[in-house]
């Protein structure tokens, strides 16, 4: 194995994949580097899901190729190097926490110490209950710490907090971040952009099969130029906000306004000096902003 590969939890090359007419997938180059924490985002049917199942062996492609640590994805899964926490599935509910974990581990040659993921996981205390009886974000804790056992070097989180509640899902990350924090790469799957502004170390988004943008948070919001307006303004006009120079777009929610323009400036001293406008802010673009704007178009997939 060369130095590259050595380097590279993943390393995707022109990746294909069709369902019929239907072009899930359509020519996606992806590399991770070990130690990364990468998001995987896109509107819904983006091809994000495709992509991971393929990066797990879970799926063949139609074309183009996949490692994972310089092996094929299912040889991979097989050596313990990858492991994944998906959305929904895989537990059985009438055996408890440490029974199942226990269970999970007889598949592997060599785990690691039940009471040791338990802990990284943040589920000791529930290692007497039955799975049935946890809630949606212990059975995602559970998840978490089944894919632990392995000590992979590639996690892999597709939509993991889905359903949970805030505390669920605060709690959730809390215990990635802190395994993320000795080493591990992480590449995830999300449609809670917060979350990928928190944690992520780079954010790689998907529309229509394919990758429109790849970098930092940082760098991601600077691919969509303007910045964005709010004032409270009773009585606002849309329209007439939206004919104003530079004026892109226009909300209006009960006396709040959100204008996205180009010349900020402009608006601004427009609803200062013209309007009855208080409170009015300027920002910088912020990742749903830029979201929206690269996957307007809609998907295909």
């Amino acid at each position: 194995m060369d130095e590259n590969q050595r380097t590279l939890a993943v390393d995707a090359v022109g990746l294909r994949k069709s369902f019929g007419t239907v072009h899930a997938v359509d020519g996606v180059d992806l590399t991770v580097r070990a130690g990364e924490i990468v998001a995987f985002l896109g509107p819904n049917g983006a091809g994000k899901t495709t992509t991971i199942d393929m990066l797990l062996g879970l799926s063949d492609p139609d074309g183009g190729t996949v490692r994972v640590f310089g092996e094929t994805p299912r040889g991979a899964v097989s050596h313990g190097l990858v492991s994944a926490v998906l959305q929904t599935g895989g537990l059985l509910k009438d055996i408890t926490v440490r029974e199942t974990l226990a269970l999970t581990a007889s598949l592997f040659a060599d785990t690691r110490p039940l009471d040791e993921v338990m802990r990284r996981a943040g589920i000791s205390e529930l290692a007497d209950r039955r799975v049935g009886l946890c809630s949606g974000g212990q059975q995602q804790r559970l998840r978490f710490a089944m894919a632990l056992l392995s000590d992979p070097g590639l996690l892999v989180l597709d939509e993991p907090t889905t359903g949970m509640d805030v505390e669920g899902r605060r709690a959730f990350w809390s215990a990635i971040r802190a395994d993320a924090a000795r080493g591990r790469t992480v590449l995830f799957a999300t449609h809670y952009l917060d979350e990928a502004d928190e944690y992520a170390d780079r954010i790689v988004l998907m529309s229509r099969g394919r990758i429109v943008a790849d970098g930092t948070t940082a760098e991601i919001k600077n691919l969509v130029a303007g910045r964005i307006v709010r004032a409270t303004l009773p009585g606002a006009d849309p329209v007439a906000l939206g004919a104003l120079p530079g004026a892109t777009e226009v909300e209006c929610a009960g006396d709040r306004v959100t204008i996205h323009t180009k010349d900020s400036d402009a608006i601004a001293r427009h609803l200062l000096t013209q309007t009855a406008a208080r409170d009015v802010e300027i920002t910088a673009q912020n990742l749903e902003s830029v979201f929206l704007a690269l996957t307007s178009e809609g998907v295909s997939a």
